[in-house]
């Protein structure tokens, strides 16, 4: 059955390393099945993920607004509104904001292990706006 939640109705995360938001509209609590994992970011000036891949998943960004860059092991490129971002699983990558960013992002399956390479634990925890926390895994 298809489900209609208005953005404020969905899970707002926030990230405990500073500059990063997130909201989920296909995830295993809303949809109930873990095929895939779905929602918008926001990244502040200045803000990135840290350098990190995941294990079985393969990861699309499709960039809004604002500007940034895309680190991979093949090095570092610009992205902007309109650019569609591919990495494929167990591939190591790193956005980065210039000016901000928001964008979709969709990770398939949504039965991953993230595993960071540079920055810390506190880089996979969320805390939701209603005061519970969410580790990505």
């Amino acid at each position: 059955m298809a489900y209609i939640f208005h953005e404020d109705q969905l899970p707002r995360l926030v990230s405990v390393v500073p500059g990063h938001e997130r909201t989920f509209f296909v995830n295993k609590e809303l949809s109930h099945m873990d095929d895939m994992l779905a929602g918008i970011m926001r990244y502040e000036k200045g803000a990135a993920s840290p350098y990190h891949f995941h294990k079985n998943c393969e990861h699309f960004y499709f960039i809004m607004e604002g500007n940034g860059t895309i680190e991979t092991e093949e090095g570092t490129r610009k992205v902007g509104p309109g650019a569609m971002v591919f990495i494929p699983a167990e591939e190591s990558h790193r956005l980065s904001a210039v000016d901000g960013l928001f964008y979709f992002e969709f990770q398939a399956p949504n039965r991953f292990e993230t595993t960071i390479l540079d920055g810390t634990a506190d880089d996979l925890r969320w805390e939701r706006v209603d005061g519970s926390v969410w580790v990505q895994s």
